[in-house]
């Protein structure tokens, strides 16, 4: 208990040295330590983590083994436990040298926790920093991993992390025709909740897979943020995956991830990922860049290839003024325009299945990829979204922990 006192100290220190800023500051559920350490204690504990999973300058995991709590555990995401992964790579299962304790992924063939990995688990703790995107795989991840803890009756505990984009709601609803680890349930693309929120809606909404037992209530705890509301303008400390560098790519994300799903390279390989995009065969008047092997992007798209295109790459609060609040499809509908072989413009499925195209599969449906075909207007492609963006509203407000936009 002296160990928790000291760290409860030093969390009222940092707060003490922010207090003097004009807007309050926002405390991510991990930093309420009273608020759940009474609950991880005496038990055996595994932990869904990644580099973004801090208190202050620390690791989460750091943090809960130097105040005693017995982690037998840990989860990894897309990226890995650090953090360093490509997008879609595989990561193997390993022994984290800073702790010796067993990491197991989560990512690509194994999804879920097996019963052999719980076996000796007493409780199960989630904490990644979402940004609050559909197709960004943490959201299935949670999904992925509350299904194991009912299907093996262990409780969970969420420990809540503002979402950067959390300020609006826009997009493409998805179908379930198109359900994939990069969209699982009928959300839009920015569905404007937190990782806690979104957890209450799975299971509010009856939407996991799993079910919890007869007479045994699955016991899901949130720990909220302290301090954030859906109006805050959060900035992450820590990058949350290797092309989300910095706030303006994270705001561009989910309009520029569309590029995934087409033949032109989305900017992995280049200083500025989602911010620059093009083709070989675009015009060389636009802006020429190359993708190149680097960290976090081992093999990108068009790798070594003069490409042509934009660089839409601004500060964060440009890109948020370009923006309003809104998911844009221009640079889409800009690029689509300019290629010359509009027929090959999107990544074709092998199966030559629409539910298949990966395109669609980023999108949640097909329909966007039709509009794009026919001519659509942005005013006509965000008019087509609204109704499914209505009722998806009015069940993300049963849910909600914090004041709204």
């Amino acid at each position: 208990m002296n160990k928790f006192l000291v760290f409860c100290s030093l969390l009222c220190v940092l707060s003490g040295t922010s207090a003097a800023q004009s807007a309050p500051v926002i405390y991510p559920g991990a930093y309420q330590t009273s608020s759940y350490l009474p609950l991880l204690q005496g038990k055996r504990v595994a932990v869904f983590a990644n580099q973004t999973s801090v208190i202050g300058s620390r690791h989460l995991v750091d943090s809960l083994l130097q105040l005693g709590i017995d982690i037998v555990r840990i989860f990894g995401p897309e990226h890995g436990f650090r953090g360093t992964a490509d997008a879609g790579a595989h990561v193997a299962n390993y022994t984290d040298k800073q702790t010796g304790i067993p990491v197991v992924s989560l990512y690509g063939k194994k999804n879920k926790p097996s019963a052999e990995d719980l076996k000796d688990v007493d409780l199960m703790l989630f904490d990644l920093q979402d940004v609050g995107v559909r197709f960004y795989t943490y959201i299935s991840s949670l999904q992925d991993y509350m299904e194991s803890a009912i299907t093996y009756n262990k409780p969970l505990l969420v420990l809540d992390r503002p979402n950067p984009n959390g300020f609006y709601v826009d997009g493409p609803v998805l179908d379930r025709k198109y359900s994939s680890h990069v969209g699982m349930q009928p959300v839009p693309v920015v569905y404007g909740m937190t990782i806690g929120e979104y957890a209450q809606m799975l299971l509010g909404e009856h939407w996991l897979s799993a079910l919890p037992a007869a007479g045994k209530g699955f016991s899901l705890k949130v720990v909220p943020c302290r301090n954030y509301t859906h109006k805050s303008l959060y900035q992450l400390p820590v990058k949350p995956s290797p092309n989300l560098p910095d706030m303006a790519t994270i705001y561009l994300y989910p309009s520029t991830c569309f590029f995934e799903g087409t033949v032109l390279s989305e900017g992995r390989g280049t200083e500025h990922p989602f911010a620059i995009f093009g083709h070989p065969t675009l015009p060389d008047t636009l802006f020429s860049f190359t993708p190149q092997k680097k960290d976090g992007a081992s093999s990108p798209k068009l790798q070594d290839k003069l490409c042509h295109g934009w660089n839409i790459y601004n500060t964060g609060p440009a890109v948020l003024q370009q923006l309003k609040g809104q998911l844009s499809v221009r640079w889409l509908l800009q690029a689509y325009e300019a290629f010359p072989d509009k027929e090959s413009f999107f990544i074709a499925a092998k199966s030559g299945k629409t539910e298949d195209y990966f395109f669609n599969k980023l999108t949640g449906n097909n329909h966007l990829m039709q509009q794009l075909i026919q001519g659509f207007t942005e005013q006509e492609i965000r008019a087509s979204w609204q109704p499914d963006l209505t009722a998806f509203k009015k069940i993300r407000s049963k849910y909600l922990l914090y004041a709204d936009f």
